[in-house]
């Protein structure tokens, strides 16, 4: 089904041709295998995660799922602030088959720099040598830690928000789907950035974007396969592997749903956000016109990416009170 896609905004199409130097549209396993053998993207070391001494950093294993292996945390929390203060649980991106607990954490650091936060990121077993669900349940055990434990780091248990981009968008949602069905402590808020939701991978926009931008529908296809199995788009598939399926939205926390209106996830994440406020739920819902996926990572000097990136902070300020 060949679909004329939106045009990419003009700043960040000039940034798509260094981009596809370094990531092509359509991802492999082979690809993503070579990028775990190298390291995904700047490794970011103890000082660097610091700020200078804003934060103290510790990596803490911790319970795992029953039966499973223990989770890594990166607990980032700041220093010499009195009081307990509000923590972001970051879910690391990478498509559910490349990332790691310092992946995409440089948002979530300026974030908590701005509120005195502690940011705590988990690290979950990648597919497809461990399918779903151990991603989703590696991400619930981190969480259920992080809040029974959190006064010992700093934390608040009452004022947790969950967070993740793209595939960590995904298992954001699915964590809090998690979360209310289990009866755990409920989060705060959920901010779902480019959020990967839907296995079926058969809106307009993933059609759209086949074999161009970042992330195209092809891409999509080796992420959910490598999650699910041959599964992939059948009725077996679980709400807590790919949110889309799921039937209830109510009970949910805030959530704030931002995506590019040139990607794969865009019809996903709107029908998520609509379908939030149809359950009569909240959810603030942004679409960045001309966006590819992770715009603002790669090309963070253009005006969009600033709009986009602007745009959290007072989000979550609302949310905490802060």
């Amino acid at each position: 089904m060949a679909m004329t896609p939106p045009p990419f905004d003009p700043e960040l199409a000039a940034a798509l041709a260094v981009i596809a130097e370094h990531v092509p549209s359509t991802i492999t396993l082979e690809w993503a295998r070579q990028m775990r053998a190298q390291g995904v993207g700047v490794k970011l070391t103890a000082e660097q995660l610091g700020r200078d001494g804003f934060f103290a950093v510790e990596e803490r294993a911790v319970p795992g799922p029953p039966g499973d292996p223990d989770v890594s945390l990166l607990i980032c929390r700041p220093v010499d602030v009195p009081g307990l203060r509000p923590v972001i649980y970051h879910v690391h991106g990478g498509g559910m088959i490349i990332g790691d607990n310092r992946t995409g954490i440089t948002a979530a650091l300026d974030w908590a720099q701005e509120l005195e936060a502690v940011v705590v990121s988990v690290e979950y077993r990648l597919a497809p040598e461990y399918p779903h669900p151990a991603p989703i349940e590696d991400v619930y055990a981190g969480y259920v830690w992080t809040a029974e434990h959190a006064e010992e780091f700093g934390g608040d248990p009452e004022r947790i928000v969950i967070s993740g981009g793209s595939a960590g968008g995904g298992l954001t949602a699915a964590l809090a789907l998690l979360a209310r069905d289990r009866k755990a402590r409920q989060p705060l808020g959920q901010m779902l950035l480019f959020p990967m939701l839907d296995d079926q991978n058969d809106t307009p926009s993933a059609f759209q974007m086949a074999g161009i931008g970042v992330w195209d529908q092809a891409s999509n296809e080796v992420g959910w396969t490598a999650l699910l199995g041959e599964d992939r788009g059948t009725d077996k598939v679980s709400e807590y592997a790919a949110p889309a399926r799921a039937e209830d939205l109510s009970g949910l926390p805030p959530a704030l749903i931002d995506v590019g209106s040139a990607e794969t996830f865009r019809d996903e994440a709107v029908a998520y956000a609509s379908r939030i406020w149809q359950a009569g739920g909240v959810a603030e819902l942004h679409v960045w016109p001309g966006g590819y996926h992770g715009f603002e990572g790669f090309a963070p000097q253009a005006a969009v990416s600033q709009a986009a990136s602007g745009a959290r902070l007072p989000w979550l300020r609302r949310l905490l009170g802060e």
